[in-house]
């Protein structure tokens, strides 16, 4: 029997059967007997708690609603001393017949515990109207509250009212267990906002609403609390997590975020049953936390009559996981681990070869694979290493003949003329270049590659003192970048020896640089001969994303400005991949422009050749 027929033999016989049985029992049984007996009947109380609620917001809401109609705040607050126009004044006869009716009713009302107004034009000290006394309860000055968060949501609402519950805010409730409504007053007339509304309500309506509530045998055992956004804990039925947080006592992180949810949870290490019903039109949310011990006792009976095969099927699942399973997931595991390996550059990891089935031979062809894969990178590398070193060693064996012929004989014209400086300075330069054209390295910092050029165009420029001028403008943060030696001076020579042929102007040489994210661009521009239509018609479009490459053509392949140039582009586009190397653009009779495109990389970066295999 192979691999597969032993996998899908075991796959059937000890995981889809088992959990078919196990899954239908458990679905008729548990889902019957607890979560539609008992998360119906939740969500049922939870939604009657949450009208009850609403109803005592609602008939405050229409309590405040009456007094704004009928003007009784407005009166209070556009009175031209709003201080005497308290409406808790023991003198029936300093109040209209509005504010007479008005009052009796915030007496008359069982709920109210604080009512007062904020004037939005008092002066400082005056800003608070007292329409229900409280004892021992100071009230947040008008300017205080300017500054409170929740000021700006009442603007917001526009006299919308907004509730606030017991330890939100208790800047503004104090410390007592009540409920606040805060609202804007506007100007009947005109509807500018004059002022704004604070009624405080105890809880004891709340209390009455739970002392009411007649629960059924299976919610006996069930805690009620009102809870915010924020997981604080408003109002506890039994009075004792008031003003804590519900998430230490939960074991996971709770989330508030749908309109009903039900589930099973650690509550102060007992499990039980938890759910949660968003409370409509307000930012809170009501929770029932019942015992789990009491609604599992239905199930007692269920749990003997299959306990027995899920004992056996874990027995029988462990056994064959120790004989059989261990060893196939655990080769393929490591076959796993190992392709990790390969995919973060570890080209020479190796499978241990052990077995006589299908694993051996997964083990071997992965092993027999990257054999393969080694070699040929090897070859590739070894290749374009090759091509790239021949390049750079017919660029510097171009270079070096005519131009340290050059120059000596220059510097032999000064010391005939006795012109020692100069002479100096000639050597000088002269050491510059063949000091860093002769070093052993294929990358050098972009500083030292600026010294070379500098140095090169101080020799032509002596040479040709009246054919052409330049600037170097490359910022000092890019001089510590990396990049392949002797880049610059080719793109510059090219510019002299062939854009300034046959000119009859002074010719002029720009090298400036930037850096974009991660990568520099570095551009050589001239005022000389240019390219014509034709030859730049017949070079390649780039191949990138780069919209502002979109107007530069890559160098051609076929001989135009020299092997110095085609060499630079090469290496450039071997070492980094397509997206790097030279581009050109050209105006002829006007200018050519040559920008080069390398990646940013610091000194002492690790930045080994790469080759352009999987750029």
């Amino acid at each position: 029997m192979n691999l597969r027929v032993k996998v899908m033999t075991a796959f059937i016989s000890l995981v889809i059967i088992p959990l078919f049985i196990l899954g239908i029992i458990t679905f008729v049984v548990t889902f019957r007997s607890i979560e539609l007996k008992y998360t119906q009947q939740a969500e049922y109380s939870l939604k009657a708690i949450g009208y009850s609620i609403r109803s005592v917001f609602n008939e405050i809401n229409n309590l405040s609603d009456n007094g704004i109609a009928k003007g009784v705040f407005q009166e209070a607050l556009l009175a031209n001393d709003p201080d005497a126009q308290d409406l808790t004044a023991t003198t029936q006869l300093e109040l209209n017949a509005n504010q007479k009716n008005f009052r009796s009713l915030l007496y008359t009302h069982p709920a109210i515990d604080y009512a007062f107004l904020y004037n939005a034009y008092g002066h400082r000290g005056s800003n608070v109207i007292t329409i229900f006394n409280k004892e021992n309860f100071r009230t947040l000055p008008y300017e205080k509250f300017q500054e409170h968060p929740l000021y700006n949501e009442i603007l917001s609402l526009n006299g919308m009212p907004k509730w606030i519950a017991p330890y939100e805010y208790t800047d503004l409730t104090g410390s007592d267990k009540v409920f606040a409504q805060i609202r804007l007053i506007k100007n009947l007339t005109n509807f500018k906002r004059v002022g704004i509304l604070v009624v405080q309500i105890k809880n004891w309506e709340f209390e009455k609403i739970f002392q009411n509530l007649k629960l059924g045998s299976s919610m006996k055992d069930t805690r009620f609390m009102l809870v915010n956004d924020e997981g604080l804990i408003l109002y506890d039925h039994q009075s004792e997590l008031d003003g804590q947080l519900l998430q230490p006592h939960i074991q996971h992180k709770l989330h508030l975020d749908s309109d009903y949810q039900s589930f099973k949870e650690d509550f102060d290490g007992q499990l039980s049953v938890i759910s949660v019903h968003k409370l409509k039109g307000y930012p809170w949310r009501l929770v029932s936390v019942t015992s789990w011990r009491y609604l599992s006792q239905e199930v007692t009976t269920f749990a003997k009559w299959f306990a027995g095969i899920i004992l056996v099927c874990v027995l029988t699942a462990m056994l064959f996981n120790m004989l059989f399973m261990n060893r196939i997931t655990g080769t393929i595991g490591v076959i796993v681990r190992f392709m990790r390996k390969v995919e973060s550059g570890d080209l020479g990891a190796r499978v241990e070869e052990k077995g006589d089935d299908e694993l051996l031979l997964l083990q071997q062809g992965f092993n027999n694979q990257m054999d393969k894969i080694n070699e040929l990178f090897d070859q590739v590398k070894r290749e374009q290493l090759q091509k790239a070193n021949a390049e750079l060693r017919v660029l510097q064996a171009q270079i070096k003949p005519h131009f340290l012929f050059n120059t000596l004989e220059s510097i032999n014209v000064l010391a005939v003329q006795n012109e020692g400086r100069k002479v100096s300075e000639m050597v000088l330069r002269l050491a510059s270049i063949l000091r860093i054209s002769i070093q052993d390295k294929e990358e050098i910092e972009l500083g030292l590659e600026i010294e070379h050029l500098r140095s090169y165009l101080e020799i032509q420029k002596f040479r040709f003192e009246e054919l052409f001028e330049y600037e170097i403008d490359i910022p000092q943060e890019m001089m510590g970048c990396m990049l392949p030696k002797l880049t610059l001076q080719p793109l510059v020579e090219n510019s002299i020896q062939h854009g300034f042929e046959g000119i009859d102007y002074i010719g002029k040489v720009k090298v400036t640089g930037r850096m974009e994210k991660d990568r520099i661009l570095l551009r050589v521009e001239d005022n000389g001969i240019g390219i014509t239509n034709e030859q730049l018609t017949a070079m390649s479009h780039v191949d990138g994303d780069d919209p502002a490459l979109q107007s530069l053509q890559p160098y051609p392949s076929h001989e135009r400005r020299g092997l110095g140039l085609r060499s630079v582009s090469d290496r450039l586009r071997i070492r980094y991949g397509s997206r790097y190397g030279l581009f050109i653009c050209s105006w002829p009779g006007q200018k050519t422009v040559i920008q080069c495109i390398i990646p940013k990389q610091e000194s002492g970066d690790n930045h080994e050749t790469e080759s352009f295999i999987g750029r």
